[in-house]
């Protein structure tokens, strides 16, 4: 089946101030974590466009990474590529590639990201996005990178999830080195990715393939939406618009039915929805919400010079923040129980949600 999925979301494309992004790419070294995923792949695509020197391919999965670093070399054989398999929570490691490269800005997308898997691996979730987050971007402060671009997500706001607190403390980590430098260092959040990997496209796809039944959550579960070349538009934007801690989003309309979405794909198929191919409810997931919740509009958010991208209202970092954040950095070091893990989150997130109180025994 032949699927535009800009068609799904029904948005005309966001266009990037691409003589901005060029003039501050051109002939520069730049580095992306998590490189060789779907958002970090389609970065370095749209990075490689505008004729950096290099590209530094960070990532833990070698074969995504080999992959990535041969569609460039094919694609874009004059923009030079390092591939680097490297764990982004080791601190030393990170610290020697950033001050050896020297990176111009860095694009932070290494993450866990399955809510519902993260929250039975509650401590590799925290511990992969928030203390990579701090190696990332203490890496970036002692190499002198003055441009870091945090990837984050609509499940930062007033989190319920595991997943979603530990990328509201990496926005934390983020705003905090930005206040505390005067370095241009911006978080973006997401909705869901079109076509990412472990995204409702594929997986509904794979279930029509098959004769269904197509497994949705909840019949009223909605959702906000980009594809995958828009999610990397607006980082790029994001980039040549920040000046230093502040969280950008995309004002993407209205939410979107999960399970309208699900007849729309069956029907794309050629099939009818609840004839040919039955939809099954399964149950509302650990740590989801029925609705995320609205990170843009009027009052959550200010403009910016690109019509498009919003700045979000954000809340201050505390002043016991720092002391609370370190906390939390010992803790995951260690064993510590989940309750005590999200007492010290809840003094890091002061809207964090209750969510699904089995995460957290």
């Amino acid at each position: 089946m032949t699927l535009s999925l800009d068609d799904l979301v029904q948005r005309a494309p966001l266009e990037t101030d691409a003589a901005a992004l060029t003039a501050r790419v051109r002939g520069a070294t730049v580095l992306v974590t998590g490189a060789g995923g779907s958002i970090g792949a389609e970065l370095c695509r749209q990075l490689a466009a505008v004729h950096p020197e290099r590209i530094v391919l960070v990532g833990r999965g070698e074969n995504s990474i080999f992959e990535i670093e041969q569609e460039l070399a094919q694609d874009f054989p004059q923009v030079a590529r390092l591939p680097v398999i490297l764990d982004v929570r080791d601190a030393a490691s990170m610290r020697t590639l950033l001050t050896t490269t020297a990176p111009r800005v860095v694009f932070h997308a290494a993450a866990h990201k399955h809510v519902p898997l993260m929250e039975r691996n509650a401590h590799e979730a925290l511990r992969n996005n928030v203390l990579g987050t701090r190696s990332v971007v203490a890496a970036a402060e002692a190499a002198g990178v003055r441009h870091l671009v945090n990837i984050s997500t609509d499940k930062a706001v007033r989190p319920t999830s595991v997943m979603g607190a530990s990328k509201r403390v990496a926005e934390l980590v983020v705003q905090e080195a930005a206040q505390r430098t005067g370095h241009a260092y911006v978080s973006v959040r997401f909705g869901n990715v079109l076509g990412s990997r472990g995204s409702v496209v594929p997986i509904f796809l794979r279930q029509i393939a098959r004769g269904g039944p197509v497994l949705v959550t909840h019949p009223e579960m909605r959702r906000y939406f980009m594809t995958n070349p828009e999610a990397v538009q607006l980082v790029l934007q994001a980039f040549v618009l920040g000046t230093g801690g502040e969280t950008f989003c995309l004002d993407m309309g209205e939410a979107l039915s999960i399970a309208d979405l699900a007849r729309e794909l069956i029907r794309r198929a050629g099939h009818t929805p609840d004839v040919d191919i039955a939809i099954q409810y399964t149950g509302v997931r650990p740590g989801e919400k029925l609705h995320e919740e609205p990170f843009f509009g009027p009052g959550l958010t200010s403009p910016t010079a690109h019509p498009r991208v919003l700045r979000a209202h954000t809340l201050p970092v505390r002043d016991d923040a720092g002391a609370a954040l370190l906390q939390l950095v010992r803790q995951l070091e260690g064993d510590t129980p989940r309750a005590a893990l999200r007492e010290t989150l809840a003094a890091l997130i002061p809207d964090l949600g209750r969510g699904d109180a089995e995460s957290w025994k």
